[in-house]
């Protein structure tokens, strides 16, 4: 959706989609938004619970039934497992997506991580066809005016017909760019040290772990520590993504990620948005 700056105010239900890079900003922003007007629609949350519980589910099973006193209970159904997912907390999808290398070292094998990586993909497609949907449960049963959709960091990724269709017919786009060399270091480091769930396209990811297997002189992904190549390859993930995100951003409305991190509330945000509007008129 594209607006005049009067347009804008004068539309009484705001349905924003938040797009950006893992870490930019989306979630801080959402949270902010959460306790007012704004109905919080994460993707990652909705993956989560709806599209990824039964395989995470299945996958915690697969480890507990090795344990013989564990086999019994659940087999006997004693005892059951429950995702317990937060808005602010994937620990459940992060684990079930997992990194890539030596199973010895936490890490999942090749074929198996392709795999997770097509049910991950599919996961985030549904969940973005899902919106409209939410967007009239919002209004309609809970109440709330307003709508934010805060994607994952893979959108950009995802090259799915009707995806883009679909956030652009139902809300604004609004980009968050990192705009110095600074910040996206600073924004690689905080992905390093606290991951989110990525996916990879499968073209970027055999690409560059031939490129890993020459500069290591390892021949096998079995070889590969898990966290030293999730270092190693999310910068290289990170600078892929830009040109993507420039494409999304033409579809809607830029900020900079040091004028999100000035917002403090809704009313913030309103004009937040009011900003970009502006500044592109």
């Amino acid at each position: 959706m594209k607006f005049e700056l009067e347009e804008f105010r004068a539309w009484e239900n705001k349905r924003v989609t938040l797009v950006g890079m893992s870490g930019v900003g989306k979630s801080y922003l959402s949270a902010k938004l959460r306790g007012s007007n704004w109905f919080h629609y994460s993707g990652d949350y909705r993956i989560g619970t709806r599209y990824l519980n039964e395989h995470i589910i299945d996958m915690i099973k697969a480890q507990a039934i090795r344990i013989p006193f564990l086999k019994e209970l659940l087999r006997n159904d004693w005892i059951y497992i429950k995702n317990n997912i937060r808005v602010n907390d994937l620990g459940p999808v992060l684990s079930f997506v997992g990194k890539l290398g030596d199973p010895e070292r936490g890490g999942v094998e090749i074929g198996e991580f392709i795999e997770r990586q097509a049910i991950y993909r599919q996961a985030e497609v549904d969940a973005m066809f899902d919106i409209p949907r939410f967007i009239k449960k919002a209004q309609e049963i809970y109440g709330y005016p307003h709508f934010v959709n805060d994607v994952g960091g893979s959108l950009c990724e995802l090259d799915e017909p009707g995806v883009m269709d679909i956030l652009v017919d139902n809300t604004l786009i609004l980009y968050i760019q990192v705009t110095n060399n600074q910040q996206e270091q600073l924004l690689i480091e905080r992905a390093v040290s606290d991951p989110k769930p990525l996916y990879y396209r499968p073209e970027f990811l055999q690409e560059h772990l031939q490129i890993y297997f020459k500069e290591t002189g390892l021949e096998y992904a079995a070889q590969v520590d898990p966290d030293e190549f999730a270092r190693w390859v999310f910068p290289r993930l990170f600078h892929s993504r830009l040109p993507k995100y420039a494409a999304i951003a033409e579809l809607g409305y830029t900020v900079t990620s040091e004028e999100v991190e000035k917002v403090r509330d809704d009313a913030d945000f309103v004009r937040l948005l009011e900003t970009a509007i502006e500044r592109q008129s």
